[in-house]
Order: C-alpha cells, then structure tokens, then sequence
C-alpha cells in the first residue's frame, strides 16, 4: 500500500507543480533545457508505476460489496471518459463543451472505478485520481481564467471522434482482459 500512496503523492506534485507554481517551473524549465520535459516525463512513468505496482501487491481489504449491476453503469461511464478524453485533439463539438476535456475524463474514469471496486486500494487510488483531477481543474481554471471555447467543429470530425473512441474503448477492453480483469458483465 506504500508504493501506492508514494505513486499517487509523486503524481500531485509532478502534475500540481506546472499549475501551481508557474514561475518555479519557468525557472526550472529553462535551467534544464531539454532535460526538463525528458526527467518530467522519466518521473511521471515512475509514479504510475509505483502506482500500478502497489495496487497489484495491496491486501484486498473490503470496504463495501458493490452491486453487479453497476458494472453497467462502469461500461457506459468508461466509454463516455474515452470520448471526452479524445475530444481535446478532435474538430468535434465536443470539444467546444467541455473546457478541459483530459481532466474531465479522469473524473469519468475515477468515478466509474470507485462505482465498482469496493476495496481500500481501489477507493485510495481512483479517490485519490478523482481529488487530483479536481483540484488540478480548479487550479488550471484559476491560473488560466475561462477563455472561450470556440474551436472548429465539423461534421467528419465529430464522425473520427466516434470511431477512434469505439477503437480505443475496444483496445481498453482488451487490455483489461490481457491483465486477467474482464470489464464487461457476464
């Protein structure tokens, strides 16, 4: 469980530390050149693998039995996170409704998780997902204010969004059965 809770604390910092500390980073920014993007991206891999690492060795410890039928709901709200995830990147009409569509999705998808995971490791991972990505918007929104969303949407767009979300929600499918963790119900 430590490994889990240092993954998740390395993933505040490193992810907090650009919203909230904006003139550090700057400084930090240009007295490492290149170097800074390559360790920031070395640290981040470090925390989502003391993460995932901690989660796989944590003690199951149940603190709530969900119901199966939430497992529905889990589905829809990971597809819903796939498609919002992506939209940040797509000429969708999506995109001009959600401010900040990556941070969106990481509550969809912190949400979905604690829907259908009962133990202690899950509620302090996908919890403690939820409390950056809500914190982290807060912050982005402060720093930056609420400029207005006004990007290109088109009609094939919207069509490419759809689709490329089906394909990444059938490879999420996938790989959640290659780790032995079949999402779907039955």
């Amino acid at each position: 469980m430590i490994l889990l809770i240092l993954g998740l604390v390395a993933w505040f910092v490193l992810h907090l530390f650009p919203i909230f500390a904006v003139q550090k980073r700057a400084a930090l920014k240009e007295s490492l050149g290149g170097a800074y993007m390559g360790g920031y991206a070395l640290a981040t891999v470090g925390a989502v693998a003391l993460m995932t690492i901690g989660y796989q060795q944590a003690p199951f410890v149940e603190i709530w039995s969900p119901p199966a039928f939430l497992t529905h709901l889990n589905n829809l709200l990971m597809v819903l996170a796939i498609f919002v995830f992506i939209a940040g990147r797509l000429p969708s009409v999506v995109r001009n409704k959600i401010r900040h569509p990556q941070l969106t999705a990481v509550k969809i998808w912190a949400l979905a998780h604690l829907l259908v995971n009962g133990d202690l490791a899950s509620i302090i991972l996908f919890g403690g997902m939820l409390a950056w990505a809500v914190v982290a918007l807060i912050g982005t929104n402060k720093r930056d204010g609420k400029p207005p969303l006004a990007y290109e949407a088109t009609a094939q767009g919207l069509a490419a969004h759809i689709a490329i979300a089906i394909i990444v929600s059938t490879v999420v499918i996938w790989l959640h059965d290659l780790a032995g963790i079949w999402p779907l119900p039955g």
